[in-house]
């Protein structure tokens, strides 16, 4: 008797064969999200600082103020984290599916130069980031069209999906 909501079995012991082409075992996708400009910030006109997507352990928003160290963690995915990424990729010339907030692409010309001549697919990756769980469904309609507007504008294209 499984009296456990979820699938923990899957395929078990048989999975199906995949087919991969050249015989290959493995699949490998590599997504990079970019998020830098994108959280919840003051100057973004939010009420408070990001406080969900962090390496600060129990951080908590901060109304009305901007947060230094939270600031300071996106900025470097920006100005070093990017770059590196960007140089290991481009030197092994391996594609790149980059998840896109539209409002952090607005705000990274350079960086969204890169990876358009890098040839790197740009996926659309939301408006920004927000809980989406309690939203309204007319206001989550709302940030997706405004997300896709973004993202047309920053890119030249639509993303598509």
């Amino acid at each position: 008797m499984n009296r456990y909501p979820r699938d923990m079995h899957g395929y078990g012991p048989t999975p199906p064969n995949a087919d991969w082409p050249g015989g290959a075992h493995v699949a490998v996708q590599f997504v990079l999200n970019y998020e830098e400009g994108g959280e919840n910030n003051i100057l973004h006109g939010d009420a408070a600082s990001e406080a969900f997507l962090v390496d600060v352990l129990g951080a908590a928003p901060w109304p009305d103020q901007r947060h230094a160290n939270v600031e300071s963690m996106y900025e470097y995915g920006a100005r070093a984290g990017f770059w590196r990424l960007h140089r290991l990729f481009t030197e092994a010339n391996l594609p790149v599916t980059i998840y896109g907030v539209a409002t952090a692409l607005m705000r990274a010309p350079a960086q969204l130069a890169a990876m358009q001549e890098a040839g790197w697919e740009i996926a659309s990756h939301g408006l920004k980031w927000v809980q989406h769980k309690d939203m309204p469904p007319d206001e989550e309609r709302r940030q997706i069209a405004e997300a896709i507007r973004l993202h047309t504008v920053a890119t030249g294209s639509r993303p598509l999906g």
